[in-house]
């Protein structure tokens, strides 16, 4: 992917209820005529193609559904409209948007993050917000194994030696029996943890309040207030929280201090979470053994940045959750929320506007 995508930005404040959402199981529930369901009215702030726009205009009715990127060009259906499906809008556009909405009960955000959705009218207002969480923690669950890996078998050295045809044994690191801190235990969270317990891992957990007990998963979870303290301890540190204005920043100088000199750190939800500068000085001098990250201050990451230069640094361009069928599964989580809407079922993923996850 050329460009990152800020609209698919992640938050992993709180365990997600999403279920599998199967296009036959849409398919099933449209033809089901006996089903009593609320006509709807929808306006959809896209740029572009989306994918089963036909089952979204079956669930909808053609009269009923309205797609644009502008206030303009959906301006027909603000008046009737009770649901915004904020399919890649800016936070401008879904604000000029709501603000001309009278009947809104509910927005859907497609991606996890809501730093580009949530705005003071919104947060006020008595209208349902829910996002994508869910949709992507497997993938990125995944890349956090790829990058433990990467680091405690130095593939960066195996690749280098094979492109130099240097033939040069060297010892690699098990990592089983070395602990992940997870920062920010919600869904991307636990699938991380689900992986790296398969690898013999042990799982320390930090959340905005710990919980009275454990999970299966975590050995320990324990509160924010405690993130000081979690740190020395762990091996490699995952930080999955959402960007809110208590977590911007959250991860600086004196949290990169408190790490080992050994750690990986590896950054997965938002990248103002992490202080990008104290983060590129501890790796520039070896403070900690290297970084995997995934998001970052300024997407694309600018020409030039230090990142591209160091050696401790996996890169990926925000695509780690980025498969082929992504978009497919925003579409159908969506799709399955209209359904829970028109039918009077609970939505799944509320948010809490104020706490901003």
């Amino acid at each position: 992917m050329a460009n990152a995508d800020p609209s698919r930005s992640r938050g992993d404040g709180k365990t997600s209820n999403v279920i599998p959402v199967s296009p036959e199981r849409v398919d099933r529930s449209i033809s089901e005529q006996n089903t009593p369901r609320e006509q709807a009215t929808v306006v959809v702030l896209a740029d572009g193609s989306m994918p089963h726009r036909e089952k979204l205009e079956e669930l909808c009715g053609k009269e009923r559904l309205f797609i644009g990127n502008s206030v303009g060009a959906v301006t027909r259906g603000t008046s009737d409209a009770t649901v915004i499906f904020n399919w890649s809008g800016s936070r401008g556009l879904l604000r000029d948007v709501f603000l001309n909405c009278p009947k809104l009960r509910w927005i859907h955000n497609r991606s996890a993050g809501l730093e580009r959705s949530l705005f003071p009218e919104l947060i006020a207002s008595p209208v349902l917000l829910t996002n994508g969480t869910g949709v992507f923690s497997p993938s990125l669950g995944e890349f956090a194994l790829a990058a433990i890996l990467y680091f405690a078998k130095d593939l960066r050295r195996m690749i280098r030696n094979q492109m130099n045809g240097v033939w040069e044994p060297f010892d690699i690191l098990m990592a089983a029996g070395q602990t992940v801190g997870i920062i920010g235990y919600g869904d991307i969270g636990h699938a991380v943890a689900a992986r790296v317990r398969s690898l013999g891992m042990k799982v320390l957990a930090v959340k905005r309040q710990a919980p009275p007990h454990s999970d299966a998963l975590a050995d320990e979870i324990y509160g924010r207030d405690s993130l000081l303290q979690i740190l020395p301890r762990c091996d490699y540190v995952v930080v999955t929280m959402p960007l809110t204005e208590k977590t911007r920043g959250m991860i600086g100088e004196r949290e990169i201090a408190a790490m080992r000199s050994t750690a990986v750190v590896i950054n997965l939800g938002r990248g103002p979470v992490i202080n990008e500068q104290a983060l590129v000085r501890a790796l520039s001098r070896n403070q900690i053994r290297g970084a995997a990250l995934d998001v970052f201050d300024k997407e694309p990451l600018p020409t030039g940045h230090e990142f591209y230069k160091l050696e401790n640094v996996l890169l990926s361009p925000h695509c780690a959750d980025h498969t082929a069928d992504w978009l497919d599964d925003a579409m159908q989580l969506f799709l399955e929320q209209l359904l829970r809407f028109q039918t009077g079922m609970p939505l799944l993923n509320i948010v809490d506007k104020k706490l901003g996850y």
